[in-house]
């Protein structure tokens, strides 16, 4: 099992991308959740969002347990979560035949505020540790992120 939650924190390989990888790691995200969301219902894509959590928090967790490095840039998991809670708002404001533009906002904001890191992203980047630390950052910055998307969704 800790085989797959390994590979799951890199996101199969994704992080492993020279350059970036937590940008890689988000376009997989983005490129994913538009994918499945063909197929299934908003609310079951934000159960499964949550549903990620833990399994990213473990997978973090596994990745540290076996190579000793905090945070490693190639654990994109995060990244992954980050980018669908980003999303979240696309549910409610924007039909999903216009949802290329939204998701190019939606990656950048998530992107800007994840490498940007303002508070309240810092405090948890600097404060919680192991995998949750790893997680936490880039779940706040896709709240913020989802925030600034839908009151754009609002104002346009």
């Amino acid at each position: 099992m800790s085989f797959f939650f390994f590979h799951l924190s890199t996101l199969f390989g994704i992080g492993k991308l020279p350059k970036a990888p937590g940008t890689w790691g988000s376009l997989a995200a983005l490129v994913f959740a538009i994918f499945i969301l063909h197929y299934i219902s908003w609310p079951f894509f934000m159960v499964i969002t949550a549903l990620m959590v833990p399994i990213g928090v473990i997978a973090a967790d596994v990745h540290f347990r076996k190579t000793k490095v905090v945070d490693p840039p190639e654990v994109v998991v995060d990244e992954l979560v980050g980018m669908w809670i980003t999303l979240f708002p696309l549910a409610w404001i924007i039909p999903f035949d216009d949802l290329r533009y939204a998701a190019v906002a939606a990656f950048v904001l998530f992107r800007v505020f994840d490498i940007w890191k303002p508070w309240p992203i810092s405090l948890t980047e600097n404060n919680l540790k192991g995998g949750l630390g790893v997680m936490a950052d880039d779940i706040v910055a896709g709240v913020m992120a989802a925030g600034v998307l839908w009151a754009l969704g609002v104002l346009v």
